[in-house]
């Protein structure tokens, strides 16, 4: 998939995390982002990190960052539109910093079930992951609009883009957020 960047969204206020930024927070020994690296990582061409904090700790990484140009932490869309505006590549995969258990296969997966749409996002268990979505570059004015339309709601922008989504019910476990502290707890192998 070299025709795919990976962009992993790390850009949040971490609010739920007590302020702390959640891609640094430390999970089985490492940083939340590198888990999500390392399965991110060898299924696309290149990957960057979309951050709006602590930006010299993700640059140690070796990785593009990329900064969000809207203000005041407007949300995942606004790191999804500065990486759409950036990407060399026709194609991005986006992954939120805190899905650490991310399925091998992901990108492979929303590949296929795309077809024609412009977007798809990861579904599993009933529930909609919309942060976790493959996206093509040419929905970036109309995503500019949206957010300059005072919208946030990923759901609704990946919806309205005719956008599709791939069942993941095989792998529920792989969508598992850490939100809070006590998630850090729950035993959850990575």
């Amino acid at each position: 998939m070299t025709s795919v960047t990976g962009v992993i969204l790390a850009g949040g206020r971490g609010s739920r995390m007590g302020g702390e930024d959640k891609g640094l927070v430390l999970y089985h020994g490492k940083p939340l982002y590198q888990h999500v690296l390392a399965r991110l990582q060898p299924q696309v061409g290149k990957v960057c990190i979309s951050a709006n904090r602590n930006q010299a700790v993700y640059q140690q990484s070796g990785l593009p960052v990329i900064t969000d140009s809207l203000p005041d932490f407007p949300g995942p869309l606004a790191g999804m539109l500065a990486a759409l505006e950036k990407i060399d590549t026709e194609w991005a995969i986006f992954a939120s910093c805190d899905t650490p258990l991310l399925p091998d296969d992901l990108v492979a997966r929303l590949w296929q079930e795309k077809k024609e749409a412009l977007a798809v996002w990861a579904r599993s268990a009933g529930r909609d992951h919309p942060t976790l979505a493959l996206v093509h570059i040419s929905l970036a004015p109309q995503l500019a609009a949206f957010l300059a339309g005072g919208q946030r709601k990923v759901m609704i922008f990946l919806q309205q883009t005719g956008g599709c989504t791939a069942c993941f019910d095989d792998c529920p476990e792989a969508f598992i957020n850490i939100n809070h502290h006590q998630d850090l707890l729950t035993g959850v192998k990575s």
